[in-house]
C-alpha cells in the first residue's frame, strides 16, 4: 500500500510539474489563418526581388558580384490583426542546397488597404510548384464579416510584375 502511494505521488508530481513547464515556441504564428506556397520563380541573381514600391532610383544590378543562379516559389499568406481583419504578404522563398530560404517578402497592400476579413487563399491548382515562371492565386475575403465573400486574383507574370485584381467571373 505504501509503494502505490509512492508511485501515485510520483505520478501526480511529474504530471503536475510538466503541466508547469512553459509551451515550446510555435513553428507558425497564431495569427497566421491561411497560407499556400504555388507558382516558380527564377533570376540570374542579379535580378531585384519581388518589390512593390521601389524606395530609391537606383539600379539593383551588381556587376562586380559573381552572379549565381537563384530559383524557388511564391508563398502567399493572411495575417489576422487585433481587429480581426487582416494583412496578406507575398514571400519569394529561394531553393537552396541548405534548404528553402526566404529571399524576400512585400505587404499586398491593395488587399490590406481593404481591411479584410480574409475567409481562404488558394493556389491556381493543387499540383504542387509549377514549372512555368509565375503564380496564380485567389483570396477569398469580406469587407463587411456579414457579406458573401469575394474573390480577388494574385497574378505574376513570367517577369515579375504583380497585378492584384477583384476576379471575374
Amino acid at each position: 500500500m505504501a509503494l502505490r502511494r509512492i508511485l501515485m505521488t510520483t505520478v501526480f508530481l511529474i504530471g503536475w510539474s510538466a503541466a508547469a513547464l512553459p509551451a515550446q515556441d510555435a513553428i507558425l504564428p497564431a495569427s497566421v489563418i491561411f497560407a499556400t506556397s504555388t507558382g516558380y520563380w527564377e533570376d540570374d541573381g542579379n535580378a531585384p526581388d519581388v518589390e512593390r514600391a521601389p524606395t530609391a532610383a537606383e539600379s539593383v544590378a551588381n556587376p562586380q558580384a559573381k552572379a549565381t543562379q537563384r530559383h524557388g516559389y511564391y508563398k502567399l499568406f493572411a495575417v489576422r490583426q487585433a481587429d480581426r481583419t487582416s494583412k496578406v504578404y507575398l514571400q519569394q522563398i529561394a531553393q537552396t542546397e541548405t534548404g528553402p530560404t526566404i529571399a524576400s517578402t512585400v505587404e499586398l497592400q491593395e488587399i490590406s488597404e481593404l481591411k479584410p476579413y480574409i475567409t481562404d487563399i488558394r493556389p491556381e491548382n493543387s499540383n504542387g510548384i509549377i514549372k512555368e515562371p509565375g503564380l496564380f492565386a485567389t483570396i477569398y475575403l469580406k469587407t463587411d464579416p456579414n457579406a458573401e465573400p469575394d474573390g480577388w486574383t494574385v497574378l505574376i507574370d513570367e517577369f515579375g510584375d504583380i497585378t492584384v485584381q477583384k476576379a471575374t467571373n
